[in-house]
């Protein structure tokens, strides 16, 4: 097994593990406050609660950039490993949570996603398939690093990529409000999240063929 494989295997096995902590929690969270079964709208959390959700997060990423910085030796290198990890992470969540809580019933069930800084609502399929796209464009980066090749995104890239971010975002923090209000969220913009997802591959795959070139 090659050292980019080996990489990858314990990337992605830091990656399922932290996934199970994480779910932990939640099962956790919702005994106490959804014992009949999670659902929106939300209920009232109390403050003190809500701050230790907030920094329990922030320790997540911190930990996936810290486990990124020590495998990666460049920036765009570490960023492709922080994709991967993110990735993974995210979709064996609902993994572990299916086979724990039965949870969720279907794809298009909606969850509190993030937090920081509003909370992000949706269906799970659309973190997952941002997941899923995080986890090739990161194995496809590191996978050029690997090859001696350098990442580089190309302007186009850039505005492309700032675009998408700004769609997915939009669709999951646009009826934040309602979160906040307690109330159930207005139905979910699903055009936002496929065009964002198609800006994402189009823009990466403008920087790749830029770098092929360079064979």
């Amino acid at each position: 097994m090659t050292d980019f494989n080996k990489k990858l295997l314990y990337v992605s096995l830091f990656a399922v593990a932290m996934a199970y902590f994480e779910s932990a929690v939640v099962v956790y969270l919702r005994e106490l406050y959804y014992p009949e079964g999670f659902s929106l709208p939300l209920k009232v959390i109390n403050i003190r609660m809500i701050r230790i959700e907030l920094f329990r997060e922030l320790a997540t990423i911190i930990m996936m950039i810290t486990v990124s910085a020590i495998c990666g030796k460049r920036f765009w290198e570490r960023f492709g490993y922080f994709l991967i990890l993110f990735g993974i992470w995210d979709i064996f969540y609902y993994v572990f949570l299916k086979i724990t809580l039965d949870w969720p019933s279907s794809l298009l069930e909606w969850d509190v996603l993030f937090l920081i800084p509003y909370p992000w609502i949706g269906p799970v399929i659309a973190p997952s398939l941002v997941a899923l796209l995080m986890i090739i464009i990161g194995i496809s980066i590191t996978g050029l690093f690997n090859r001696g090749l350098y990442f580089r995104p190309t302007l186009i890239t850039w505005l492309l990529t700032i675009i998408a971010t700004g769609m997915i975002l939009f669709s999951f923090m646009y009826d934040t409000d309602a979160t906040l209000r307690l109330e159930n969220p207005q139905p979910y913009f699903y055009w936002l999240l496929i065009s964002g997802l198609t800006l994402y591959l189009v823009a990466y795959l403008h920087s790749y063929r830029e770098i092929i070139k360079q064979l």
